[in-house]
C-alpha cells in the first residue's frame, strides 16, 4: 500500500468541468487522515474509509478545512488553507486526503506524511505550506 503526494486525476479534471469552487463562500472541504496501509494517489477520487486512521479525538471523515481565498502571482493560480489541529488527539497516521465534502466527497489530494506521525493525547497539526506561488498545497503553473 502507498500513499503518493498529488493532486488527484479526477480533480484536474474536475476543475475544467466546474466542480470545485474554493472561494470563500464556495464549498466546504475537508482533510482525513490515513494510515500506511491506505492506498492513496493519482487514481483516487473520492474519499474512502479504506486505511483510515482512528483514534482519540479523530472522527471519521476527518476535519473541516478553512480555506484561504484563491489569487495568483506571475503566471501561476493557487490556493491553500489554513492549519488544521486535531486537539488532544491519540493517533498514527502515514498522510491524508483533501476532498470536496460538499460535492460528493470528490478527492482533491492526496499527501504522504514520508513516514508515520503521532501524537498521544496532544495535537496533531497538519501544516500547510504559505500561501505563495512557488509554495501553496494547490496552485496551477
Amino acid at each position: 500500500m502507498a500513499i503518493t503526494s498529488t493532486l488527484t486525476t479526477s480533480f484536474k479534471k474536475e476543475l475544467l468541468e466546474a466542480t470545485h469552487n474554493f472561494a470563500t463562500n464556495g464549498n466546504a472541504f475537508k482533510l482525513a487522515l490515513y494510515t500506511s496501509s491506505a492506498t492513496l494517489g493519482a487514481a483516487t477520487t473520492a474519499f474512502t474509509t479504506t486505511g483510515q486512521a482512528s483514534g482519540t479525538n479523530y472522527t471519521s471523515g476527518g476535519a473541516a478545512l478553512t480555506k484561504v481565498a484563491p489569487t495568483s502571482a506571475g503566471t501561476t493560480g493557487f490556493t491553500d488553507f489554513a492549519d488544521l489541529t486535531f486537539g488532544t488527539a491519540t493517533i498514527t497516521a502515514r498522510g491524508c486526503m483533501i476532498y470536496n465534502d460538499t460535492n460528493s466527497d470528490k478527492s482533491v489530494a492526496s499527501i504522504d506524511f514520508g513516514g508515520d506521525k503521532t501524537s498521544t493525547a496532544g495535537d496533531f497539526t497538519i501544516v500547510f505550506p504559505a500561501a505563495a506561488a512557488s509554495t501553496a498545497i494547490i496552485r496551477i503553473a
